[in-house]
């Protein structure tokens, strides 16, 4: 049953959205668990048809006043995947593999997309993907992503953070943002330069706090990588893993 107070929010979604809306217990009963202890339940789910559909549901969710949580596979243990939030699960359809470059090998995927999956993509050309989490026929490179998930040769190859080159996102407001290394090709977008101007101006201001405060760990989920923006060469693709 739908709670009055989120008939306008479900109304909305449901009209303006092409993928699937669950607002019902049985769903929210689902995912407000995942591989934790905690139990938390969801204002809905929205499994997005299309990158489109996460910006209409985040716009949504700004003017209505819901918060919203990416959600993976809820492999995590400590919670993360759930909360009393509009959850975004792209496990269903944004799980493609966008671009591959065998050269480089560099490779562009949806964040939904499952790492035995990946791998098996990557295998005929001899590659594969070293972050080799336990859950690896069920954790998603999004949510390996926001938990800057590592495994058993983090200490060869490095963990989530080592192994992400840009992330495109969306921002609070709903523009959509490539997260990338400053020194790369600059982007088309005022909003992204405006924001990557104050965060390099903030690691200017504040290198030396940086430098003696920040946690000097291989693995970090505890926020942003600000450590990234004292660095030679700033990727704020990589300041967003483990956030």
């Amino acid at each position: 049953m739908v709670n009055t107070d989120n008939s306008k929010l479900v109304m909305r979604l449901k009209q303006e959205v092409q993928g699937d809306i669950l607002f019902d217990d049985f769903s929210r009963g689902r995912y407000s668990t995942d591989a934790s202890i905690y139990q938390l339940m969801p204002v809905g789910i929205v499994i997005p048809a299309s990158e489109d559909d996460v910006q209409i549901a985040l716009q949504i969710a700004v003017e209505e006043g819901v918060p919203l949580l990416p959600r993976g596979s809820g492999t995590s243990q400590n919670g993360q995947a759930i909360g009393e939030a509009l959850l975004i699960d792209s496990t269903k359809y944004l799980n493609q593999v966008i671009e591959f470059d065998k050269a480089a090998r560099t490779i562009c995927v949806q964040p939904g997309i499952v790492l035995d999956q990946l791998n098996q993509y990557l295998k005929p050309h001899g590659l594969f993907y070293p972050v080799d989490v336990s859950t690896a026929n069920r954790a998603t490179l999004g949510g390996m992503t926001g938990n800057n998930s590592c495994g058993a040769r983090s200490i060869r190859y490095g963990n989530m953070v080592h192994n992400v080159s840009s992330v495109e996102a969306l921002l609070a407001d709903g523009t959509h943002a490539h997260f990338k290394s400053v020194n790369g090709p600059p982007e088309d977008n005022l909003a992204y330069q405006r924001l990557v101007q104050k965060m390099l101006e903030l690691g200017q201001r504040e290198a030396s706090e940086i430098r003696s405060r920040f946690p000097k760990l291989l693995r970090r989920v505890g926020g942003y990588n600000i450590d990234e923006l004292i660095k030679e060469e700033p990727n704020m693709g990589r300041l967003l893993v483990g956030s």
